[in-house]
């Protein structure tokens, strides 16, 4: 009867792999995405979504075209550290923006491409400004949630957490 009830409890705690931490990840920053997407959907008639499966599928593609601008965005300023002088430094902010404000435009084709008018974004610039902010909430959601999370976690310099 004892095996019975094993099954019954919650699994025992084990150390992820880092397939398993990219999943969880990248899964939570999807669910974020829709998230807030869904509340800007809802609560701001500049921001328009067919449906919820097509949030979801635009959450999704949110998510990978936003850490793939995070990536391409960490490879210039990587090629501008990489070099001195204070040319290189202005060159490093200022491609990094150029790469993180361009990719606004980008992300917006993606959208209308891959889900015509069942995407929209209204309002000043057509509709640049409003995605601008809606994706600037979902990073800013995104690092709340991240901070919380470690927050959780036992204490950098190893000293246990009181009850």
């Amino acid at each position: 009867m004892a095996a019975a009830n094993d099954s019954l409890m919650p699994a025992t705690a084990q150390e992820s792999s880092d397939r398993q931490r990219l999943f969880a990840r990248y899964f939570t920053g999807m669910l974020i995405d829709l998230l807030v997407l869904g509340l800007f959907d809802e609560y701001w008639d500049k921001v328009h979504v067919a449906s919820f499966t097509v949030m979801v599928l635009a959450a999704l593609l949110l998510q990978i075209l936003l850490k793939a601008t995070l990536a391409v965005e960490h490879v210039v300023a990587n090629f501008f550290n990489a070099r001195s002088g204070g040319f290189m430094k202005f060159m490093r902010f200022f491609c990094a923006w150029l790469v993180i404000f361009g990719s606004k435009f980008v992300i917006l084709e993606a959208l209308s491409m891959a889900f015509g008018d069942q995407v929209h974004f209204s309002g000043a610039f057509h509709g640049i400004i409003t995605l601008i902010i809606v994706v600037v909430v979902m990073l800013i959601v995104e690092e709340i949630i991240v901070r919380f999370y470690r927050r959780l976690g036992p204490k950098a310099d190893g000293a246990a957490a009181t009850a």
